[in-house]
This record gives structure tokens, C-alpha cells and sequence, in this order.
């Protein structure tokens, strides 16, 4: 099998295919020693299994650069208009940004975890304020 110097394999999946479109090029999970927290129990669990599959597409499949881009737009969106079209915008950084914070939780030590609280804290403030609730 050949490489295209990137140490990528040019295989059924990569390169030109039918009709002269090109392939996809999936990327590798990233190295780590474990995907799941050991010993977890209960909601952790279940939340980190149904994480993988949205969690590994997201990573793996959709170019890194949406998601960011996703966020930065809906977040500046939520800054720039002010009324509950805003809050609204500002649900989905909410919900991503709380879902990460979930799942590095374990992993963190009190500074991150401070950051953590304290963007939470952030986000929920400025959707409360497009709200109307100060």
C-alpha cells in the first residue's frame, strides 16, 4: 500500500474513486491510554457511552474547523443580539461547552475545573440576560 507521505495509506477509501471525485480521508482516533473514565459508575457510565458516537464523529469525520466555527458564530451571535433570539443562540455553546466540562470533570485539577465553572457561569449569565431575566 502506498502513502502519501503523511503516513496516510491511499486505499479504497482515500484518493480518486468513481467518476473522478476524491475520497474522504478519515482521521485516526487520537492516541490516549483509555476513552472511558475507570471505575465509573451510574450517570457517568451512561453518559460517556452515549457520548462516543456523537463524540468520535464529531472528532474524527466532520473537518476540525466546524465545530469551532459553529461555536464562535453562535456565540457572537448570542453577544450581538439583544433579546431571546440570542439566548436562544447561546444554548447550544452552552450545552457543548457543559457536556466537555462533564466529560474531563475526572481529569482536571482545581484551576481547570475553576475555568470550567466560571465559562459555564459566563454563558448562562448572558443568556439570562437576552432573557430578560436582569
Amino acid at each position: 500500500m502506498a502513502t502519501n507521505g503523511r503516513g496516510h495509506g491511499k486505499g479504497a477509501g482515500a484518493g480518486k474513486g468513481a467518476g473522478g471525485m476524491t475520497g474522504k480521508v478519515r482521521r485516526p482516533l487520537p492516541p490516549g491510554e483509555r476513552f472511558f473514565t475507570p471505575g465509573a459508575t451510574g450517570l457517568r457510565q451512561a453518559v460517556e457511552a452515549r457520548s462516543a458516537v456523537p463524540m468520535t464523529y464529531l472528532f474524527t469525520q466532520v473537518p476540525r474547523w466546524v465545530a469551532p466555527a459553529a461555536l464562535v458564530i453562535l456565540l457572537l451571535a448570542g453577544f450581538a443580539v439583544a433579546n431571546p433570539l440570542g439566548g436562544v443562540a447561546v444554548v447550544p455553546v452552552i450545552a457543548f461547552v457543559g457536556w466537555l466540562a462533564y466529560l474531563s470533570w475526572p481529569s482536571l485539577g482545581v484551576g481547570g475545573k475553576l475555568l470550567r465553572v466560571a465559562t459555564l457561569t459566563f454563558l448562562v449569565l448572558l443568556a439570562a440576560t437576552r432573557f430578560g431575566a436582569f
